[in-house]
């Protein structure tokens, strides 16, 4: 025993065997990352949110002053979204083959170089800044919804998402007001200098945060990347499908909010200044977005989402037959609707989350995206013949369809248990 003690002291004190020991000891504390927060990936959505928000009402008037056209204005934009539906799909073809920061990189590159496009006020430059700022916008949507599968809990997205739209609640309502108020009191270049200013601030905090992949929740086989086949695969998961139509419903009211509700308030005498209000208070809704979220948690997603889309539906049926005669009363259930349409932004992505299998994130987030695309180009495509034939309000009563078999749809189809 004496003699055991002996050693034991004699190698405590031996310099040589405190240096082997310091080695072997020092891997075992390292400290591991943090995990990122939904308040990390709030702020980052929020100063994106305010970068795009401060030029989204002074592109299409730039637009129209440079073609002097609504058909031409239309017909660029159709083709940039066309252009902006490729895009989106290949975007796991740089995700595959280059690290995601840098990928998200490129998109706040995209947004700084759309606006240094939008400054030179030529045609081709319109149009370069607007695929751009198409190309960007996708593809920091696309790797942000990365960033956030892989660390948020599934437990916990519905708060996180709530906090996050919640965020972008300044950005959408004050930024197309102050970005017209710059265009038409300072300059032509002001809005887009504040917007890369933000862009700039947006890249300088993401990569302050360090936000990495996680390789514990890349595992499994990986898909291919290309981008028919991602749609293929895709298509054949049901749940997919039904996120895809519930953000492509929501989407397609809240582009049709942001055209023809200032068009209504125009074509009735209201003037310009009502259609920009309109806009403002519904954006405003956002704030909303927490008691959605509470709202999810308690009564679960299928229930809430069915509920809201026919509530959703029955806001447009008032805002229809108001219409022209009754334009305020319109306006008003247009904001009923808003106010509604924040819980489909607030709780539908989690029905894509929590569908998605994590080896294949990154293809199906860019197809599941592509509901945007759609949303700009299916409405205006449907509601150019509708309006051949009736009155502005007869386009709120078609939406309310889509909204009626949504509501159907993810009532029989969307598990009860999320």
């Amino acid at each position: 025993m004496v003699a055991r003690l002996k050693l034991s002291l004699t190698l405590e004190s031996s310099p040589e065997v405190n240096k082997v020991i310091n080695q072997v000891r020092h891997p075992i504390w390292i400290t591991t990352a943090k995990r990122p927060t939904a308040r990390v990936f709030a702020i980052l959505f929020g100063i994106e949110s305010m970068a795009r928000a401060i030029i989204t009402s002074v592109v299409p008037i730039q637009t129209f002053e440079l073609l002097q056209s609504e058909r031409s204005v239309s017909i660029l934009y159709t083709c940039m979204s066309l252009l902006g539906l490729i895009s989106t799909l290949s975007i796991p073809l740089l995700i595959v083959r280059i690290p995601r920061r840098w990928v998200y990189t490129a998109g706040t590159a995209s947004l700084i170089l759309g606006c240094c496009a939008f400054s030179l006020d030529t045609l081709p430059g319109q149009a370069a800044g607007l695929f751009l700022r198409t190309f960007g916008a996708g593809t920091l949507s696309i790797t942000l919804s990365l960033y956030i599968m892989d660390h948020i809990k599934k437990g916990e997205l519905v708060r996180a998402e709530s906090v996050r739209m919640a965020t972008a609640t300044f950005a959408w309502t004050g930024g197309p007001f102050l970005g017209v108020f710059l265009y038409t009191r300072v300059g032509l270049i002001a809005p887009f200098l504040v917007s890369i200013g933000f862009s700039l601030l947006l890249l300088t905090l993401f990569w302050y945060f360090r936000l990495s992949d996680n390789p514990a929740l890349q595992k499994g086989p990986s898909r291919p990347a290309n981008p028919i086949a991602n749609v293929r695969r895709f298509v054949v998961q049901p749940r997919l499908r039904l996120a895809w139509l519930i953000a492509f419903s929501r989407s397609c009211y809240w582009s049709t909010f942001f055209v023809y509700g200032p068009i209504l308030m125009v074509a009735t005498g209201q003037g310009t200044l009502a259609g920009g209000l309109l806009v403002s208070l519904g954006n405003l809704f956002l704030l909303g977005s927490i008691f959605w979220g509470k709202v999810g948690m308690s009564k679960g997603l299928m229930r809430t989402i069915s509920g809201v889309f026919t509530l959703l539906a029955l806001a447009l049926i008032g805002a229809g037959l108001a219409g022209q005669t009754y334009p305020m009363l319109a306006a008003i259930m247009l904001l009923v609707g808003a106010f509604f349409c924040v819980a489909i932004d607030t709780l539908g992505s989690a029905t894509f989350i929590r569908a998605v299998h994590p080896h294949e994130r990154a293809q199906m987030t860019a197809v599941y995206r592509t509901y945007l695309d759609f949303s700009e180009i299916l409405p205006a495509f449907f509601y150019s013949i509708i309006l051949t034939f009736f009155q502005l309000g007869a386009i709120f009563i078609a939406l309310s369809l889509l909204m009626i078999f949504t509501s159907l749809f993810v009532w029989r189809y969307l598990p009860r248990g999320l």
